[in-house]
Order: structure tokens, then sequence, then C-alpha cells
């Protein structure tokens, strides 16, 4: 199947985080700011996390979130490390500063 330059960017759009968790908002933006808010976790622990900020949620919508998680992880929009027979999905966050420095004296020539 050939997609247009339209349909590749709308397929493989980069993933957005909610700003906040909105009731109103789509399972899909609620999944995701659920595991932006983990930082890491499987689909159950996704759906755990959805289930504090919507106590009322039924157990059927746990299939959905897992099978969200799995289409963007093979899409290559969601990293994730098999553990076991799940995977431990997350969104390639820099949560820790660089360390170290660079001596500008010690560069070559003309990058700097």
């Amino acid at each position: 199947m050939t997609l247009s330059d339209q349909a590749f960017r709308e397929e493989f759009k980069p993933i957005q985080i909610p700003a906040s968790y909105v009731l109103s908002d789509t399972l899909e933006n609620r999944a995701i700011f659920a595991l932006a808010s983990l930082g890491e976790a499987n689909g159950d622990e996704v759906f755990e996390k959805v289930r504090e900020f919507e106590p009322g949620i039924k157990e059927v919508t746990i299939k959905f979130i897992k099978q969200y998680l799995f289409t963007l992880y093979e899409k290559g929009l969601l990293k994730g490390n098999k553990v076991g027979s799940s995977i431990r999905y997350n969104l390639s966050k820099i949560t820790d500063p660089n360390e170290g420095y660079v001596d500008p004296d010690l560069l070559s020539p003309g990058l700097d």
C-alpha cells in the first residue's frame, strides 16, 4: 500500500502530549498523558493510571489502550522495551541533564 505524502504525514505525525488530563479528550490523548505521567509503563499500568484519573472507566477500555500503544510502537512513534511477554513503552523524553563540559581549546578549527 502506497500512501500519498499528505496521508503519510497524517499517519506518522509525531505524538503530542496533552498539557493536562481532560475527560472530554480522546481516549488516545488520555492514554498518552497517562504514559507521559508514568514515564515508562506497560499497557496494564497505563490503564491503571487512566483509572486513577477516571475511576468509572470500563474494563474493556484496556484492550483499546493496549492496541493503541502497540500500534504506535510498531509505527516507530513510541519507544519500548520487551520485558517478558509485554512491552514497556516510553516517550523517549530526556529527563537527566547532560553531564560534563566541552573544552573549547580542544575543538577542531572552525567548530567554535
